[in-house]
């Protein structure tokens, strides 16, 4: 990050990377004020995430699935992605409602490209994206994950609790659950 976190944002991301070391799944809502370091807490956590293999395996990462409640605010988390990862080769996708792009483009170097969604949703599924960030588009049936580890919530007080249960049950196992608000 260009900047140090603050004191309240070190102490919340040692508190999620806490409860990531116990024996269940989390589920953790993360209050802030606008413009407090909600996404920056989300983005080191799911860093976290994606760096850790999955159980039996030495190759692969977890996945992140990071749902927004508008296209422009998944738009926004994807750029705010990209520019936080760019020197990592972490594998970043966007679907919304209009379309579906993904980080890094193999004909783009450093650009993100618009995709088939059919392709998305295959990478998705066989543990090719890491970080999959979404509108309500994330939770529709098609969308699988092959290691989901850690769902994100922007905004959650916009999703019913129904929209947040059928996106923790995109993996096989209970994933971690970070909800944020303002």
């Amino acid at each position: 990050f260009s900047f140090p976190f603050t004191n309240a944002q070190t102490k919340a991301i040692n508190e999620v990377l806490s409860d990531f070391k116990r024996g269940h799944a989390m589920a953790r809502l993360l209050e802030g004020d606008v413009g407090s370091g909600k996404t920056a807490v989300a983005a080191t956590t799911a860093f976290a995430t994606i760096m850790t293999r999955p159980r039996g395996q030495d190759y692969g990462s977890l996945q992140v699935a990071y749902m927004a409640p508008t296209e422009i605010l998944a738009s926004q988390h994807f750029e705010s992605f990209i520019e936080l990862f760019k020197h990592l080769p972490i594998s970043i996708g966007l679907i919304t409602g209009s379309g579906a792009w993904k980080y890094p483009s193999k004909s783009r170097s450093g650009a993100a490209t618009t995709i088939s969604r059919a392709q998305l949703l295959k990478w998705v599924a066989g543990g090719e994206i890491a970080i999959l960030i979404g509108t309500h588009a994330l939770i529709q049936k098609k969308v699988q994950f092959k290691h989901l580890a850690l769902c994100i919530v922007d905004e959650q007080h916009r999703f019913g609790t129904a929209q947040r249960r059928a996106l923790a049950h995109k993996g096989d196992a209970a994933p971690h659950f970070l909800s944020m608000t303002a």
